[in-house]
């Protein structure tokens, strides 16, 4: 997948994952195309696997060579893997086109590829890529490649959608006529889907449903151009919708750590709004809904979040009535008890500071430190009186090139913590980061714990992009004090404000919460 690259402990490491997770082939790499892959299957002989067999991936032999002396029948069976997966062309046009050899030799190539590594004792998948284009165009000669694989001893044969655009109808019938085909031989059917269109999950649904039995997919649809099927959503379609227990319900469990996990590792940011697993996946933000799950739980969910080892979040919003104020809070676990004129008051808050652009669904501190506001009789542990921001350019020797120049600024700050005032100055590599160092440094001296918190990430927007060079900026800053993790949000046209405010309300839920103060 572009922008994705596994080192070899990455890939170790989610190989035991995947048997954690109780999937019955993990499918390592082609062990002929790279030292990493082929390092891989010599490392992973050392692996405790107790769900999943190891898969080496090749290809069948090359048009008119010799199969026992094939460089790629030879990385497969030295990886000293229990299966192989073998791909090999089940399109007429692309023997004809890309291997440039005859649709015989194909078969030929097929054959002996697949009736080879059986021999050796390997059970061995046959992949028979390009299918569904193979079979729309020349239908007979698509199932003669499967018999070909099935009768020299595959165990299954897999439908690829190389091309990922199969449409569900032509799924269906694909999978009846290769069942057909191969069924009598002893040899299984397996689909293999890629996402192009934008059905790779349900095509892969619709195919167990015809009778499919094996099913090819990846961690979160990782795959090449728009990814593979998703095999977390298939897990739990599988399981939840059609009561095939694939996995144990503990396995099933642990469906999004290790979702989470996976991305993390890979260093891809998890998308919100994958289903079953993704932050978003059970989150409610239109007051109608939240008022229905008050009352009655799952109201809005088509499945328990927690058998996916997700949770049920409330939103807060300019959507949101009153029982998401009230529900949000309980979530997080707050000792505010509000009433219906406080929630009501709360919520008229927030609508008014999201149409000024903040947005809480990601900032829970922000959150709960407006409700504190709102309720009145709140005094906030510290304030900043005033500040000065001054930027300037570091002149470096005059043989350093013009891009070694880095701006530089210098940030004053007046803050007030009860009747103690400090006035602190700070240089920073630019005006947030000058400002937010003068400040921890104002209030090191009445917070010294403080020291513990640093932020892990920051993010700016633009919300009103049509405004031009008048737009207003959100921040969105992530803290953390190495044990506890919190989001908090400014908005502005000024970034440097907008930084402040998300800056200013980080520090204040930690004191609020954590922060104990030097007399």
């Amino acid at each position: 997948m572009e922008g994705l690259s596994l080192s070899l402990e990455d890939k170790l490491i989610i190989a035991r994952k995947l048997d954690e997770l109780g999937v019955h082939y993990i499918e390592g790499g082609y062990p002929g195309s790279n030292p990493k892959d082929a390092e891989f299957f010599q490392r992973a002989r050392a692996l405790d696997l107790r769900h999943a067999r190891l898969v080496a991936f090749g290809s069948t032999r090359r048009a008119g060579g010799d199969t026992a002396t094939d460089p790629a029948i030879r990385a497969v069976l030295e990886a000293g893997t229990p299966a192989i997966t073998l791909v090999g062309k089940a399109s007429s046009r692309q023997v004809r086109d890309v291997l440039e050899t005859t649709e015989e030799e194909n078969l030929a190539m097929v054959a002996d590829s697949v009736g080879f590594l059986a021999g050796q004792g390997r059970e061995v998948v046959f992949d028979a890529e390009h299918f569904f284009d193979g079979f729309a165009e020349d239908a007979t000669y698509a199932l003669a490649a499967l018999r070909a694989a099935a009768s020299a001893g595959a165990s299954t044969v897999t439908l690829c959608d190389t091309n990922g655009g199969a449409m569900p109808a032509a799924i269906v019938e694909a999978v009846l006529r290769a069942r057909e085909a191969v069924e009598p031989l002893g040899c299984a059917v397996g689909i293999h889907v890629h996402n192009d269109g934008d059905m790779a999950v349900a095509n892969t649904i619709l195919a167990v449903e015809a009778g499919a039995t094996q099913v090819q997919a990846c961690l979160n649809g990782w795959g090449e151009r728009t990814g593979n099927a998703n095999i977390i959503s298939v897990i739990a379609n599988l399981k939840l919708k059609m009561g095939l227990d694939v996995v144990s319900d503990e396995q099933l469990s642990r469906l999004t750590e290790i979702a989470r996990f996976a991305d993390e590792l890979a260093n891809v940011t998890p998308n919100p709004r994958q289903p079953y697993v993704g932050a978003s996946a059970f989150a409610h933000k239109a007051g109608l809904h939240v008022a229905a799950i008050t009352k009655a739980a799952g109201s809005y969910t088509h499945v328990d979040p927690e058998a996916v080892g997700n949770i049920e979040r409330v939103l807060v919003s300019e959507l949101a009535g009153r029982r998401n104020v009230i529900a949000k809070l309980r979530e997080q676990g707050s000792d505010l008890d509000l009433t219906e004129d406080q929630a009501r008051a709360v919520l008229e808050r927030v609508k008014d500071h999201e149409a000024r652009g903040y947005q809480y669904e990601s900032a829970e501190a922000s959150f709960e430190l407006l409700v504190r506001r709102t309720l009145g009789g709140y005094v906030p542990p510290f304030e900043l009186e005033d500040f000065l921001i001054v930027e300037r350019r570091r002149h470096v020797k005059s043989d350093a090139p013009a891009e070694a120049n880095e701006m530089q600024a210098e940030a004053m700050v007046k803050v007030r913590v009860g009747e103690r005032q400090s006035q602190t100055a700070a240089d920073g590599n630019g005006p947030v980061s000058a400002l937010d160092l003068a400040v921890r440094r104002a209030l090191l001296e009445s917070f010294p714990e403080l020291e513990r918190v640093h932020l892990v990430d920051y993010k700016v927007r633009i919300f009103n992009s049509g405004a031009g060079a008048d737009a207003g900026v959100r921040v969105l800053v992530e803290s953390t004090d190495g044990l506890h993790l919190w989001r908090t949000v400014g908005a502005s046209t000024d970034v440097i404000e907008a930084s402040w405010l998300a800056l200013q309300d980080a520090y204040e839920y930690w004191v609020l919460h954590r922060g104990r103060m030097v007399p």
